[in-house]
């Protein structure tokens, strides 16, 4: 909680306690949290933000904010004691407890009084203090090195009784989760080591959470300071050549085994540094596990499958974290050996089997604000490269555009995901990726882009239960007379309820259609002439 001391309009000195952050600061009282009544206050002055540890200052005047007599640029982290200076107005903020809260402590603030908690803090300071770990060269002591030194300092330190350790800890334990704190992971070591976990989520220093066989679930792991979490994003992105700070406050790189990390601190991140962590399996995923998952249905294996071999234009749409690019790079399996194969990503997940492929990952700008790269920019090099087929992980802005005409000028057979919950949707937000080009296009020759490039969507769900689901599989055949899409579904998932455990019941369907390019599958040889499925 934060606590705020200023002088009021009755020249004597004012408090308030405010829960949640941000608290806005101005002179407008239909604008801001707390209201200063002077001329020399802007409308709204100051945003300030706060966590457990942490509370920074932006400052949105025209005269400007001063703390500890030097007017601020635009940010700045705030200490205990500080000299805050709003126009004319003199401001004093710390932060306090919670413990007064109306239904008691947080799971956060519970934890943070944790003992052990308590002592694998003082463990980590003063292993920091005992040891240098910044001066250490590690390139040149090597991984191996560094680990058996801190480890023999951190013996020196419970040796020495510097550090009480409580009877129930296991001491081992103890030493590994400081260790992997100091120069890994952390807590998140473990979790990446599990191949069950898919997803790690760090919300705040004192709440993990992860996701194990579909399903969210709390851990009892924390880091020791929203500092250490800080350590373990650096140690990510800075042999990536990316940099995170108050200028920079959100950055997304990829660990050693490919896992794809996205990471936000303050001011951005309200509560301490966020760190999501989307796993990289280390045996890719194939069509015979997606139909032992349940995820589809052989016959739908089979249709997709010859859809791909047939030089098909697939859309995979789904929402978040439903399993698109994982079907994706299922479905990119089925394209033949000989075909030349580009892939284009924002952060490279793919594994192709064949060997003529050229993988493309974009780039966003360095210090200076050059070097930007983005999948619009190797969508539109990547015709240039004699591509049979172009795979494009994400379509999420006006690359859309360059993938539709991609389709519609020999590159039959591509490729990619969107982000939707219908087939519909997709549509929809296909025309407004492609409006977002910057082209200045009529909605019908839009949608006449669409209705040539598309050929099948395979929408895929994440279910209440966890489980993962196409839940239809659809052609986009034409434009009816009002100029709207025609689609027609092939397969549909129908849902039937839930069982007493959670699970989602229901079936897949065909409903029928024979899409409009079986015959073409037939001249090719792909499928036999009536066998369509």
């Amino acid at each position: 909680m934060l606590r705020v001391r200023y002088l009021g309009s009755d020249g004597q000195v004012q408090e308030r306690v405010f829960a949640n952050s941000p608290v806005r600061i101005g002179r407008d009282p239909n604008a801001n949290e707390l209201v200063l009544n002077s001329p020399a206050v802007s409308r709204q002055h100051a945003r300030v933000f706060f966590n457990d540890e942490e509370v920074s200052l932006i400052d949105a005047s025209v005269n400007g904010t001063l703390v500890n007599g030097a007017p601020i640029d635009s940010y700045v982290m705030l200490r205990e004691g500080d000299d805050v200076i709003l126009g004319d107005c003199r401001v004093e903020v710390d932060l306090v407890s919670a413990d007064a809260r109306v239904g008691g402590p947080s799971i956060a603030e519970r934890r943070a009084d944790d003992p052990v908690l308590q002592t694998k803090r003082t463990m980590h300071d003063t292993l920091l203090d005992h040891l240098d770990l910044k001066r250490l060269d590690i390139e040149a002591l090597g991984e191996e090195e560094v680990f058996r030194q801190s480890k023999q300092a951190l013996e020196e330190i419970i040796g020495a009784g510097k550090v009480s350790i409580p009877e129930h800890v296991d001491r081992a334990v103890l030493v590994k989760e400081i260790l992997d704190e100091a120069l890994g992971l952390g807590p998140l070591e473990d979790f990446l080591k599990d191949d069950d976990i898919t997803e790690v989520m760090v919300v705040c220093k004192d709440l993990i959470y992860i996701e194990k066989l579909g399903k969210i679930t709390l851990t009892d792991k924390t880091f020791t300071s929203n500092d250490a979490i800080r350590a373990v994003i650096e140690r990510i992105v800075t042999p990536l050549g990316r940099r995170i700070d108050e200028s920079s406050p959100l950055v997304d790189a990829r660990l050693k085994d490919g896992s794809r990390v996205n990471a936000i601190i303050p001011p951005l991140a309200i509560r301490g540094p966020c760190i999501t962590i989307r796993k990289f399996r280390r045996d890719p995923l194939t069509m015979k596990d997606l139909i032992g998952f349940n995820t589809m249905t052989p016959q739908i294996a089979r249709f997709l499958q010859r859809a791909v071999r047939g030089r098909c234009n697939v859309l995979v749409s789904g929402g978040t974290g439903s399993g698109k690019t994982t079907l994706l790079n299922v479905l990119s399996t089925f394209i033949p050996d000989k075909e030349r194969i580009v892939t284009i990503e924002d952060s490279a997940e793919l594994r192709l089997d064949q060997e003529h492929v050229v993988c493309l990952e974009a780039r966003p700008a360095n210090i200076e604000g050059r070097g930007e790269f983005t999948i619009r920019d190797l969508v539109k090099n990547s015709l240039r490269m004699r591509p049979d087929r172009i795979i494009v992980g994400e379509c999420r802005g006006g690359e859309a555009l360059d993938m539709l005409q991609a389709m519609n000028t020999g590159h039959d057979g591509s490729l990619t995901t969107g982000h939707s919950n219908s087939t519909s949707d997709m549509l929809a937000r296909l025309e407004t990726m492609v409006l977002m080009s910057g082209m200045d296009l009529p909605i019908s020759a839009v949608r006449h882009q669409i209705t040539s490039a598309i050929d099948l969507i395979v929408h895929q769900e994440r279910l209440s239960d966890g489980s993962r689901k196409v839940t239809e599989v659809a052609e986009v055949t034409r434009l009816d007379e009002h100029g709207d899409f025609v689609v027609e579904p092939i397969f549909r998932f129908l849902r039937h309820g839930l069982a007493e455990d959670g699970t989602v019941m229901g079936e897949t369907k065909t409903t029928g259609y024979i899409p409009t390019f079986i015959p073409d599958l037939v001249a090719r040889g792909i499928i036999t002439d009536g066998e369509f499925l």
